[in-house]
């Protein structure tokens, strides 16, 4: 069940990462439970949705923001 990620940006200044997880109904609410909060603790993911189907696998969707550093200017002084 490997998650597929995309990127779209809600709101200007604002990008987020998705990731899609599809959980089948054999696992236990307490084994996803402990997934999510392994995935929240260590890879800096937030719930974003879950559904449950009629069929009873869960589609979650994971988020969490991408951070962009700004490259430093360099400026020399000229000295003259």
């Amino acid at each position: 069940m490997p998650p597929a990620a995309d990127r779209r940006a809600p709101s200007p200044g604002v990008e987020w990462e998705y990731a899609r997880l599809t959980i089948p109904r054999e696992f236990s609410r307490n084994y996803v439970k402990n997934l999510l909060v392994e995935r929240a603790e260590h890879g800096g993911w937030t719930l974003d949705r879950v559904r449950i189907g009629p069929d009873g696998v869960r589609r979650v969707v994971l988020r969490r923001k991408i951070i962009r550093q700004l490259r430093p200017t360099l400026t020399y002084l000229r000295t003259g």
